[in-house]
């Protein structure tokens, strides 16, 4: 989660559409600092300064189906995260925009299911770590 000035940087994605939280997956023999540096620098051009544990979210109705059929369980591992500078903020070729949005219209926008839980605890000033 990307924070500026009070509001919380969004990706609107092309699949699944929608507006999410700048997110991606760990790949084979890559560690989870190193997914987060390389998902942010793919998904925004931004470059990760530090970060902190957020929480995690796994609980068992978490499932996601993509449009080719595959269906899966999500678990979220959730960081706070301070950027170099805002710079070189762009989209990636997955994604229509990125857009900070004010906490105070996070309820109201359309976030894929998987990440409302996500902001829905980011809003309710909960201390990190969250376990879900």
């Amino acid at each position: 989660m990307i924070e500026r000035d009070g509001s919380l940087l969004l990706d609107r994605r092309l699949d699944p559409p929608g507006w999410a939280l700048v997110a991606g997956r760990t790949e084979d023999c890559e560690s989870l600092v190193d997914t987060l540096q390389r998902e942010v620098r793919e998904e925004t051009g931004l470059v990760v300064v530090s970060f902190e544990l957020f929480g995690v979210f796994a609980h068992p109705s978490r499932i996601v189906q993509y449009a080719d059929g595959n269906t899966y369980q999500v678990i979220t591992v959730a960081f706070t995260v301070e950027v170099e500078d805002f710079a070189q903020l762009r989209p990636s070729a997955e994604s229509k925009e990125l857009r900070f949005v004010p906490r105070e219209h996070l309820r109201a926008i359309d976030l894929v299911s998987t990440h409302r839980p996500i902001i829905d605890c980011w809003l309710s000033t909960g201390r990190p770590p969250h376990l879900d």
